[in-house]
């Protein structure tokens, strides 16, 4: 396995992470496990999780994601080869929300009792707060690192000038450095990173780890007419892409799965990770056949005809 550096965190990990969105959602604790056992079988390490997973199913309060990887890391042992990656910031209601100092600290002791875990790899915000002063997330952020309770911090959706802030307040010393991007960005969003914010994370040398890397199952193919919408509960939000740029885009993808004998999900992914500035992009499965599907991305090499072929979707 090509493992890589995640930026300046200190931390090394496969080139997919895999999302637990799903985790306690479209994926219940027996399905999970045997994704997530089946993840780390292959060789991977990273999984990408958060508080917030997931609050926004009806009848869940929150913390279903993280409670199911505590509990499936305590059954198997194996907290030791896995690089937990969770996030702090958006409503988990009663007011609990936001990156103010006294608020992470609840949050993440709320995290680790759920994971079941002394430490966390590495936290992120999930969203900057604008009612916070970056200087004072960073500090917090700082504190935990200094407790040993997180091993590295960074930054979820934030753009260019709200991260060169994040990183100017960051001293590494009395305010945590972010030292993690995770962006959205995939072959059908690609302005919101590709540009200003792709160049400063390179400047930077962060690690890169996006998120939507399959665009709600878009890009895996199987959403390629209006009669498609119904095939998951994601699908409804897949009618605004069926239009030229999104078949044109389907159609790149097929090209390039062709000379490969591959999946355009795995396309997609290897795609991602072929790209300079990105570390390992985020990927989720609800089903063992999706995970053996995607986990085989990192084996496959992109020509620069490939390459130029998905580039020119833009």
């Amino acid at each position: 396995m090509d493992f890589r550096k995640l930026g300046p965190s200190g931390l090394s990990i496969a080139p997919l992470v895999l999302g637990g969105n799903v985790f306690g959602w479209t994926a219940d604790r027996d399905t999970s496990f045997a994704i997530l056992d089946a993840f780390l079988d292959a060789g991977f390490n990273a999984i990408d999780t958060a508080d917030v997973y997931s609050r926004f199913i009806p009848g869940n309060q929150g913390g279903e994601s993280e409670t199911i990887l505590g509990e499936w890391m305590k059954a198997r042992g194996n907290r030791a080869r896995v690089v937990l990656i969770t996030k702090v910031g958006m409503d988990m209601g009663e007011g609990r929300k936001g990156l103010k100092p006294a608020y992470i600290a609840r949050a993440v002791e709320d995290s680790l009792r759920r994971l079941q875990s002394d430490y966390i790899d590495l936290y992120l915000s999930h969203a900057p707060d604008p009612e916070t002063p970056i200087a004072e997330t960073l500090g917090a952020y700082q504190a935990l690192i200094v407790q040993g309770k997180i091993r590295a911090a960074g930054g979820s959706n934030y753009d260019a000038p709200g991260l060169k802030a994040a990183l100017e307040a960051g001293d590494g010393k009395t305010a945590a450095r972010y030292t993690v991007l995770q962006p959205h960005y995939n072959l059908v969003e690609r302005k919101s990173y590709e540009g200003a914010l792709e160049d400063f994370c390179a400047a930077e040398g962060l690690g890169v780890i996006p998120y939507f890397a399959l665009a709600s199952g878009f890009l895996t193919g199987k959403y390629r007419s209006e009669a498609d919408l119904k095939k998951s509960m994601r699908g409804g939000g897949m009618k605004r892409l069926l239009d030229d740029r999104g078949f044109a885009i389907l159609a790149a993808l097929d090209a390039v799965s062709s000379r490969h004998a591959a999946t355009p999900a795995q396309i997609a992914l290897a795609w991602l990770m072929a790209r300079p500035s990105v570390t390992a992009p985020i990927a989720s499965a609800t089903s063992l056949a999706q995970l053996h599907d995607i986990v085989k991305s990192a084996a496959l090499k992109l020509t620069a005809e490939d390459l130029r072929d998905l580039d020119a979707t833009a």
